[in-house]
């Protein structure tokens, strides 16, 4: 067995088409111990042992899921040429066949071949190992590719820009399709258009516009993780970050993902350069939307952008441009959507649904009642407005 752990180490080594793998913290741990355990002594080797044990377990304790997960969401210059549909020599094909099976070898480990060799008669944690085919798992998830992505977007679903990369959001706070009540003609909307760039059908660029609080980016938040499962991702992009879609939209134009490029809240002031940028890639003058990407943008004003004193008091001229600049902007999207506030019916039958989502028994009428009183405090009936009611009853305010 040493003899095999010293081959498997040297194997392990020789990783090349998945060479970041050996950069992983628990994966470090292991070459050190499988370089070590026959030649150190006794203390030497539990230590390593127990740091290997601990970088494995602050993600599972089973080896063989460790590994596959790792496998899975390697992003290498082999999965990224298979998604983007590139040639791929026969010997880097060899290659990946190859270690595969040097990573099946590691994911069948067990601690107890470990333990036997240490020779320790205390307690040493263990892990756990089943029966799996790496190579059946890595090639059907090349075949579903389209749909389970690679590398950070076969983990996550939700993203944002950070310094120029793309960055998952690891706990997004976004509310399920099911749990938004009202609004089923507008929501329907956004889910048919989705779901056409989803099938290659030719999607639209979107404008969700309205009162605030109607749940308009709770809406796009809760569509892309309904449909993440069949390949669609959501990206946010800042007002100041806009100059930066033409090169996202280029990075993302080979993934085999469908992509929402989100902007959340968007208005303008004037002369304000990232008017001029979010219209130019609109038009696609510097960059058109690939056939995997659209921009869904929410924003409170119809025409974008903001009316200030100066503009008010302009000379006739200058207002008329203004308008046909942020007119021509709204228009540059393929799909506008208006979200109003609810009318009274509205409004209640929102807060009815989801009192019964969250268990309060009270009377329908008081329920009503104490609703409408909350709105007029809250300036006005809206979704938001209905559920911050709702959460205040559950806690007895």
């Amino acid at each position: 067995m040493k003899k095999y752990f010293s081959q498997l180490k040297m194997e392990i080594d020789s990783l090349t088409v998945f060479s970041k793998l050996k950069e992983d913290p628990a994966i470090s741990c292991l070459r050190l111990l499988l370089d070590t355990i026959e030649d150190k002594d006794t203390n030497t080797s539990i230590d390593l042992y127990s740091r290997f044990v601990s970088a494995l377990y602050k993600n599972t304790a089973s080896l063989t899921d460790y590994i596959k997960t790792l496998v899975l969401q390697d992003d290498n210059f082999y999965v990224k040429g298979h998604a983007e549909k590139k040639h791929i020599d026969h010997v880097i094909r060899d290659s990946v066949d190859h270690e595969l099976s040097i990573l099946q070898k590691i994911a069948s480990l067990t601690s107890d071949s470990f333990q036997d060799i240490i020779g320790y008669e205390g307690f040493l944690p263990e892990w756990t190992t089943r029966p799996i085919d790496i190579q059946y798992d890595f090639m059907e998830k090349l075949s579903n590719i389209s749909v389970t992505g690679y590398g950070i977007y076969a983990k996550y679903c939700f993203f944002r820009l950070k310094e120029g990369n793309v960055v998952p959001v690891v706990h997004p706070d976004y509310q399920p399709l099911n749990q938004l009540f009202g609004y089923e003609r507008e929501r329907n909307i956004i889910i048919k258009n989705t779901k056409a760039l989803i099938d290659g059908k030719g999607a639209s660029n979107m404008l969700l516009y309205g009162d605030a609080g109607t749940g308009k980016s709770s809406t796009v938040k809760a569509v892309a993780a309904d449909l993440s499962p069949k390949g669609l991702r959501i990206i946010e992009v800042k007002k100041n970050q806009l100059y930066q879609i033409p090169w996202l939209m280029e990075e993302l134009s080979l993934n085999p993902l469908k992509f929402i490029l989100f902007i959340d809240d968007l208005s303008f002031t004037g002369n304000d350069d990232n008017f001029s940028a979010l219209k130019a890639t609109l038009e696609g003058s510097i960059s058109g939307c690939g056939d995997n990407v659209v921009i869904y943008a929410t924003s409170n004003r119809r025409h974008l952008l903001k009316e200030n004193f100066r503009d008010r008091m302009g000379d006739e001229l200058h207002i008329n441009d203004t308008m046909q600049e942020t007119m021509s902007l709204s228009a540059r999207f393929g799909l506008a959507v208006t979200f109003q506030k609810p009318d009274k019916e509205e409004y209640l039958s929102i807060v009815k649904a989801l009192a019964d989502q969250y268990g309060i028994d009270m009377d329908k009428q008081e329920l009503f009642k104490k609703a409408e009183a909350h709105a007029i405090r809250k300036n006005g009936r809206s979704p938001r407005t209905a559920k911050q009611f709702i959460e205040l009853l559950k806690i007895g305010l």
